[in-house]
């Protein structure tokens, strides 16, 4: 595994110092934006599974890099970014084919939170948040497919996105788990989350008019979480001046809807990468080799079920929110777990932030993530999900919430 301090001295052109081992070994480049536009003077970085027209994609597994051409276009996302005006500042970390929400890679480290040291920055966009939260960029691109920038940003005390399923271009990215991928975006502040958001999400004519606390989603998180979630919904019920009810949004139970994700997912996930897994030696971490050994065995039947399910599950949300709707609740189950976490434990968190994440995944909603801290100065995040499209409106929302809080 190559440290830090190895990278470093292996790099000694790139002018990035990597004090948090956010980098990948192959991603020390730099690559200008325009000289004008809306980010110009903004450096970004980019989630090792975006391509990058002559730099290689690792997906955060050597056996990938090794095996997958040196890509000759970029991703639209970093060509509109560029042209735009922001400066690419090479390739971050990400769990295996990311395949996690822990945040830890067995190949290449774990990257250091430098808004909780001690703590996991979470994945699978943990070098896209270990590098923003460092502010040693001011942006980075990372994915969310079963919360993938949702965790990191509430571990890491940053904004993020989950967009609207569909509604940026998945070209030029690794995919996992297609039906659920989402290209995401963090930020340190408020302002920068907007700019970006302003280059690369379509227009929205979103205007909320009632609001939810997710009961049932509420009930996952730790108690820390409760009054930084009353704290936003007093804050939401200034700002739209109405009052914020509580109610549950599943129609059986979220560990139900849990299951219905990862079965539909695995099955996808296997369907797209178990040719390649089958035929290589990926070495992968043990907790990642044994999720896709259970996607290896999801029986056909099980997975048209479980897609009969999460479509059902979709339409319900939707309808559940309205189309002036938004819901509000914890972006994850716990604060970010300490480095030495027991395996077992940290495993449990997962199983408790899926049955909250998987609401915006099934319904292929956005959610932004607010940063916030609890009474001790440790980050969490509060999330709004809003109809699907009103991704940018979402987000000024989220803004004006955030500001009445801080007010």
């Amino acid at each position: 595994m190559m440290t830090p301090d190895k990278a470093r001295a292996a790099n000694a052109d790139f002018p990035i110092d990597d004090t948090v081992g956010a980098w990948v070994p192959h991603g020390r480049f730099v690559l200008p934006g325009a000289p004008q536009g809306p980010l110009a003077g903004l450096t970004f970085a980019v989630k090792d599974v975006y391509d990058v027209a002559g730099h290689p994609t690792g997906a955060g597994n050597p056996a990938w890099l090794a095996t997958h051409a040196v890509p000759t276009r970029s991703s639209p996302l970093v060509d509109t970014l560029r042209e735009a005006g922001a400066t690419l500042a090479g390739k971050v970390l990400t769990d295996e084919l990311a395949y996690s929400i822990h945040g830890d890679n067995v190949h290449y480290g774990t990257p250091i939170n430098a808004a909780a040291p001690g703590r996991v920055t979470g994945g699978s966009s943990s070098g896209s948040a270990a590098a923003v939260a460092a502010r040693l960029v001011d942006f980075a691109l990372g994915t969310d497919t079963g919360g993938s920038t949702r965790v990191p940003a509430s571990y890491c005390g940053l904004w993020g996105l989950r967009t609207t399923h569909g509604s940026l271009s998945q070209a030029g990215l690794v995919p996992l788990h297609p039906s659920f991928d989402t290209p995401t975006w963090l930020a340190l502040d408020a302002g920068t989350f907007q700019q970006v958001a302003d280059v690369l999400s379509p227009p929205t004519d979103f205007v909320p008019t009632q609001a939810v606390i997710v009961a049932d989603a509420a009930a996952q998180a730790d108690p820390v979480f409760a009054a930084p979630l009353a704290a936003v919904a007093d804050a939401v019920t200034k700002v739209l001046g109405c009052p914020v009810r509580s109610a549950p949004v599943a129609n059986d139970d979220l560990d139900t809807w849990r299951q219905t994700y990862v079965t539909a997912s695995a099955f996808e996930g296997w369907e797209t990468h178990g040719d390649w897994i089958a035929g290589h030696e990926p070495g992968f971490a043990a907790p990642i080799a044994a999720r896709w050994a259970a996607a290896s065995a999801v029986p056909a039947d099980a997975a048209a079920a479980a897609r009969t399910r999460a479509a059902a599950i979709r339409t319900h949300v939707r309808t559940w929110l309205g189309a002036d709707g938004v819901a509000i609740l914890p972006s994850a189950a716990s604060l970010a777990p300490a480095r030495d976490m027991d395996p077992a434990a940290v495993d449990a968190v997962r199983i408790r932030t899926l049955r909250m994440t998987c609401i915006a995944g099934l319904a292929g909603l956005p959610q932004v993530s607010l940063p916030l801290r609890d009474a001790d100065g440790v980050p969490l995040g509060i999330s709004l999900i809003g109809p699907a499209g009103s991704d940018r409106a979402l987000i000024a929302l989220a803004v004006r919430v955030w500001q009445a809080i801080a007010s």
